[in-house]
């Protein structure tokens, strides 16, 4: 089976970014604003790909804004966009499974609530309060631990989301934690907040 190039993720995920935060509960579709295909030309993620190589994240800590959360593993909607974790009250973190494995070569990518409708704030509600070299721990199926120095945070529009940084080829290790941020919208918010980080030690 061959994994998912990094530039076969970078351009079909830019159709495909987490952009309901919170709106409506399980069972109901969150991407509200969400477009039902990616851009003409641009390439889905393939249903067969699988993690490409080491081991899956089971739990996000992020000790500086206090987030202990079990990670979902996050697949592929029936539309063919990438799935967002469900509204619940007991809100958790979500690893886009056709993104590297925390801790191999490339950005794997993390998703999460900023709020979960009637249930409050969800897991992500602080992102945007994270601080450059800050501590995140992606703790491994295999019971290895990937810990990762934040480099940058970033809110950007929904519309003018940076695809090619978020999704591009990179030379090590790094994450990406995304959720949303600005205005609310309806059901949604105006931009998305995003976390670069890199790998400081496993």
């Amino acid at each position: 089976m061959i994994p998912l190039s990094r530039r076969a993720f970078a351009t079909a995920a830019l159709g495909t970014l987490l952009v309901g935060c919170g709106g409506r509960p399980a069972g109901q579709d969150t991407r509200t604003d969400a477009p039902s295909t990616p851009p003409a030309g641009r390439r889905r993620p393939p249903k067969s790909a699988s993690a490409p190589g080491g081991s899956v994240p089971v739990r996000l800590q992020i000790p500086a804004i206090g987030v202990d959360t079990p990670v979902l593993r996050l697949g592929l909607a029936p539309d063919g966009s990438v799935e967002v974790p469900p509204i619940t009250a007991h809100d958790q973190a979500g690893w886009y499974e056709h993104s590297p494995t925390p801790g191999t070569t490339g950005p794997s990518v993390i998703l999460g609530h900023v709020t979960v409708g009637p249930y409050g704030d969800g897991v992500f509600r602080n992102l945007s309060a994270l601080r450059r070299a800050q501590r995140v721990v992606a703790r491994l199926e295999n019971g290895e631990a990937a810990v990762f120095a934040v480099t940058s945070v970033r809110t950007v529009a929904k519309a003018d989301f940076p695809s090619d940084e978020v999704y591009g080829d990179v030379g090590g290790p790094e994450l990406r934690l995304i959720t949303c941020g600005g205005a609310r919208t309806g059901d949604g918010y105006a931009d998305n907040v995003i976390v670069f980080a890199a790998l400081s030690r496993r």
